[in-house]
């Protein structure tokens, strides 16, 4: 054997050693774009397990984890990546410490929260995609709405019995709140009480799924991020409707509404080097004020509840949480009983009497985008000091910083 052959043969055997060698024979795969790609993962369920783990499997660089629950003995039968010693850990901590055993090379963070309030917009600027595996729709509503504000396309992914359906959402076309019917409006408002607070005995329904059709709806939605890191056409505002029973799947597409509320795309977002917990109010309306004029005002990207005033006993309590947080018994008066008034914010309009408290005090969450207004001029910021302690090791890696 010459050398030619010699060395040809090594290439041959290095080729076939390396983890990604099958993935590299599609002729357009680029596993170097996958290893910087950032992915944020919300749900980490049934759904979410299945993402997680072919995104791990694929290569993917960079993931963002995001769940409110815990593993419970029942997530065991239809979630591949929790065993029985993880039972009360986090659901996204659990999937994120499992990711790396999958590929030692993944960088992941987890973060425990309700993604409708606790979530700043900063995780989905940060996010060249992202991936839902949810089971409410008022998540929904909330993802999609960040996904149009920020840019990012949006896969969503639904099961229940035998059947799902994988969706993907760009920012410029139809949305998720386009395909939501009168009943979909009807169900989320029964999760409110008539004063707009959160039911106590409304707990999320317990879906009905199987494995089988878990893996078949995340692998959609696995495959439609993997076309869209390579520049691939993707089903953009398609869904891919799947009946476990028959076997049966087609394609549906869906339309814009033009009346849809969610359109609101954010046009440049300055990085500024401050926190919420850091600055007040007074302070960012100071700055904001100099480079729009003194009538400008603070939209907030969720409705803060700041206090409650009983009715009959005129007593009066700060609270300043997103409204989604208070629940229908803490709206009662703790003297009478009586449901309170409640006192919501929107915006800022510069003469509140709370504006020296920092802006986390108020219920802005960390690492959030907050948008000046004065007229037609809209300033979108970015507390980009926020991001290490939200996105943790996955802070600076490939994080994006559009001004300064």
């Amino acid at each position: 054997m010459n050398q030619a052959e010699r060395i040809s043969k090594n290439d041959l055997f290095a080729q076939e050693n390396d983890r990604f060698h099958r993935l590299k024979l599609i002729r357009w795969w680029n596993q170097d774009r996958l290893r910087s790609a950032r992915i944020l993962v919300i749900g980490a369920g049934a759904l979410g397990n299945e993402i997680i783990k072919n995104l791990a499997l694929l290569g993917i660089g960079n993931v963002f984890i995001v769940d409110l629950d815990t593993v419970e003995n029942s997530n065991l039968s239809r979630s591949i990546l929790f065993r029985e010693k993880d039972c009360g850990r986090p659901k996204a901590e659990v999937a994120a410490d499992f990711a790396r055993s999958i590929f030692p090379e993944i960088k992941t963070h987890w973060f425990r929260g309700n993604v409708v309030y606790d979530l700043g917009l900063g995780a989905y600027h940060w996010a060249d995609l992202v991936i839902g595996g949810l089971d409410n729709r008022e998540a929904r509503l909330a993802i999609n709405r960040a996904c149009i504000k920020t840019g990012r396309l949006f896969i969503d992914g639904a099961i229940e019995e035998l059947n799902g359906v994988a969706r993907v959402f760009a920012p410029d076309g139809p949305c998720y709140e386009c395909t939501m019917s009168k009943r979909d409006w009807e169900l989320l408002e029964e999760r409110r009480s008539c004063a707009l607070l959160t039911r106590d005995q409304m707990l999320e329904g317990k879906v009905p799924t199987t494995p089988t059709v878990s893996s078949i709806i995340a692998g959609v939605q696995v495959q439609e991020a993997l076309k869209y890191l390579h520049g691939q056409p993707v089903m953009a505002g398609k869904g891919f409707q799947f009946f476990g029973m028959t076997g049966e799947s087609y394609i549906v597409e869906y339309t814009r509404k033009e009346e849809c509320y969610s359109h609101d795309r954010f046009e440049g977002i300055i990085s500024s080097k401050g926190s919420v917990h850091s600055v007040t109010a007074r302070k960012f309306f100071d700055a904001v004020r100099a480079k729009l004029g003194p009538e400008t005002v603070v939209e907030l990207n969720n409705d803060i509840l700041a206090g409650l005033r009983c009715p009959t006993c005129n007593l009066q309590r700060p609270v300043f949480k997103s409204l989604g947080r208070v629940t229908e018994s803490e709206g009662k008066c703790p003297q009478c009983g009586q449901s309170c008034q409640l006192d919501t914010l929107a915006s800022l309009y510069g003469t509140e009497d709370f504006l020296d408290r920092p802006l986390a005090q108020i219920g802005v969450p960390p690492f959030d985008i907050l948008t000046a207004r004065n007229g037609d001029s809209r300033m979108h910021v970015l507390f980009a000091k926020d991001a290490e302690a939200v996105l943790g090791p996955l802070h600076g890696n490939g994080e994006r910083n559009e001004s300064a």
